[in-house]
């Protein structure tokens, strides 16, 4: 098996004259963040929606709506990105041996914070990934849930300091660790023979996207190297507070970079605004408390919805449980009238900021309410098993 290492290399933070940090940065975590956010330029300009190159929770809900587990008619549509993401970390983990089928921590509980994980992003309209492309983009309303989404880590983190564990996963049979990438299969099996079945949108994002086989080979390329990187934002930020640790999060950063400069190379970028940007609200309070939900639910998940998708490809069942679980809970918010409404400028001249409406509002209350109740719980639970 050919093996190639790349260097890791150092970098120095200097203040006041005087070294007070060394950390090595994984040259795969750069390289990552580099091709993802090449990835995301590329898919756009080739039709996918505008500050929209890629976005784990906008896409699940697409897959969703496809399916017809929601009928939104302008969020339908099976997205290879997802298929892709999935099966090309599978193929890497296959070919490096660390396809490892492994489950049973938590199942239920890890369903029930990717539902409300989902219900966040979608209140805030993007995942970690598409807050950080939106960024890139010139959306001022990413920044307010860049804010929420790193007060979310930090509740996770208090937690997680506490003693929160989910338990350890136990190793199980080929078929559990083949869940979702085999539902993956199936799906790009049924897309490619009998479209029909599927709910496409006509108007509005699920309308939007570039060439089925562009997508599949981008998203693949991006699964392995996010499979061989290990990147994650909420594993990033993380390990920065814990261990003034900067590897992963260093990927992010080189995703912005590289998004940013692209659209101003490209003519896409119009300056740093909150007024109008693609597919975003200006409801900032929103903004903000729905990504403080995606934070926290995702530290205790143990990754980001793109960590999620990456470790259900290596054989993690639970990973699987909570992908499924963000897809049915992507399925409520579109049903129920949870999602955040898009900024929109009408024919007459008349502006609306966008938001959301007293449901999700409610949803997001709600949502609190459970994290804050399995984190006690299973906060304490740690603390009686040392006990005892």
């Amino acid at each position: 098996m050919l093996t190639v290492k790349l260097p890791r290399i150092k970098f120095l933070f200097i203040s006041k004259g005087e070294e007070f940090m060394s950390k090595k940065i994984n040259l795969w975590v750069l390289i990552t963040g580099a091709v993802i956010g090449i990835a995301a330029l590329v898919l756009t300009a080739f039709g996918n929606p505008a500050n929209m190159g890629f976005c784990i929770a906008c896409f699940l809900r697409d897959i969703a709506g496809a399916t017809k587990m929601h009928t939104a008619p302008v969020v339908q549509y099976i997205r290879p990105e997802i298929i892709g993401l999935v099966l090309g970390s599978t193929i890497l983990a296959v070919i490096r041996g660390e396809f490892k089928p492994k489950a049973g921590s938590s199942p239920a509980t890890r369903f029930i914070i990717g539902a409300f994980v989902m219900i966040g992003a979608l209140v805030f309209l993007g995942c970690p990934l598409r807050m950080v492309i939106r960024m890139g983009g010139g959306d001022l309303n990413a920044f307010v849930g860049l804010v929420g989404f790193a007060l979310g880590i930090l509740i996770g983190i208090f937690f997680l300091k506490k003693g929160f564990t989910l338990k350890r996963s136990y190793t199980v049979t080929l078929s559990e660790g083949m869940a979702l990438p085999g539902i993956m299969i199936g799906l790009l099996v049924l897309l490619i023979a009998v479209p029909a079945i599927f709910t496409f949108s006509t108007e509005g994002p699920g309308s939007k996207h570039a060439p089925l086989v562009l997508s599949l080979l981008v998203a693949l390329v991006v699964g392995a190297l996010a499979q061989r990187s290990r990147i994650c934002m909420v594993g990033g930020m993380r390990d920065a507070v814990m261990f003034k640790d900067f590897n992963l999060l260093a990927g992010f950063g080189v995703i912005f970079l590289v998004v940013l400069i692209g659209n101003i190379i490209l003519g896409n970028f119009k300056g740093f605004s909150t007024y109008l940007q693609p597919i975003s609200h200006a409801s900032q309070l929103w903004n903000l408390l729905g990504m403080v939900l995606v934070g926290w639910g995702s530290v205790l998940l143990g990754g980001c919805p793109l960590r999620q998708l990456i470790l259900a490809g290596e054989g993690n069942g639970d990973s699987a449980v909570t992908v499924l679980g963000m897809i049915v809970g992507a399925a409520f918010a579109h049903n129920f009238g949870l999602a955040g409404g898009a900024a929109s400028l009408a024919e007459d001249g008349t502006y609306s900021a966008g938001g959301i409406g007293d449901a999700g509002k409610i949803a997001v209350a709600i949502g609190f309410g459970v994290l804050l109740i399995i984190s006690i719980v299973n906060t304490l639970k740690q603390r009686e098993a040392k006990k005892a």
